[in-house]
């Protein structure tokens, strides 16, 4: 009996330690929320002076594809469909509501580093990560059209926001539930600042840096 014992305490010693080990996949899904810490610069002129711009949160189902390069190194890529921002009238402008919205699509890849050993059931690691912010689809509201003073009567007003790159250092925390399953939780800066521009010609300048956190479960294969 004793024998037994000790073969599935060993067994089971070789399977958590086969879960974040050299050549190991960890697929995963979850809830992430973008929340970007917005300072805006002032809209170029023709505009109220003192025209600033804020943006709001967004919340989406992601995915994540990790490849563990040893027991401690990881390169992990993000997988998502975007996220959609709306964009609110600050400083002169501000009380004015929502003057737009912009989908962001983060292209990233990160490299981590998981402290501990591949049998830890908790395994906190800090990542550096590479992102470039593909903005599309973005739209002027009604409000925005009746603000702006160059909008020609019965028009529109376009928005073009610049895609940038932008480095994402972040920390996160793996939880072992088993030997293939797990429980993941992140926090990431991305430091990216961008140029919003007006069909009309004016320009913004607005500083970003989103927090990012993302609650997922996953799967190792």
């Amino acid at each position: 009996m004793k024998k037994i014992l000790l073969t599935l305490a060993v067994l089971g010693s070789f399977s958590a330690a086969q879960a974040q080990q050299a050549g190991s996949w960890l697929i995963q899904g979850g809830l992430t929320r973008v929340a970007p810490k917005v300072s805006s610069g002032t809209l170029s002129a023709p505009s109220p002076s003192g025209t600033t711009v804020d943006v709001g949160a967004d919340k989406q189902i992601t995915a994540q594809v990790t490849y563990m390069v040893d027991q401690n190194w990881a390169v992990a890529v993000p997988l998502g469909l975007g996220f959609k921002h709306k964009l609110y009238g600050s400083g002169a402008i501000a009380g004015v509501g929502q003057i737009g919205t912009v989908t962001a699509l983060p292209i990233s890849v990160f490299a981590q580093y998981r402290f501990g050993e591949s049998s830890a059931k908790f395994r906190p690691y800090a990542m550096l990560g590479l992102s470039y912010a593909y903005f599309h689809d973005a739209q002027g509201s009604a409000t925005l059209n009746s603000l702006n003073p160059l909008n020609p009567v019965g028009g529109s007003t376009g928005l073009k926001v610049d895609s940038k790159f932008a480095l994402s250092p972040g920390l996160g925390m793996a939880y072992q539930v088993d030997d293939r399953w797990f429980v993941d939780f992140s926090y990431t800066k991305s430091l990216l600042k961008t140029t919003t521009t007006l069909s009309t010609g004016q320009s913004i300048n607005t500083t970003l840096n989103p927090a990012i956190i993302t609650l997922a479960v996953g799967m190792r294969y």
